[in-house]
């Protein structure tokens, strides 16, 4: 097995351990709508606003009072 064989297993691998490692949030707001970020939101900044990337990539910008609760995904 030469490198060039062994290289796409080894980057595949290293993608599935870094995504072992973030921690699914879900955000949800007053409205009831919900939000699956990434990982933990930052917590509420000076401004009174929670800032987090969505599992689509999108970055939020929410006003602390929208927002309801913040829990870890099961």
């Amino acid at each position: 097995m030469n490198m060039k064989n062994l290289g796409l297993p080894l980057v595949a691998l290293t993608f599935l351990l870094l995504a072992g490692c973030a921690t699914q949030t879900v955000v949800t707001l007053q409205n009831g709508t919900q939000y699956l970020t990434k990982d933990a939101p930052n917590a509420k900044t000076a401004d009174g606003f929670y800032e987090f990337t969505d599992i689509a990539g999108k970055r939020i910008r929410i006003k602390a009072d929208d927002v309801a609760t913040v829990r870890k995904e099961d």
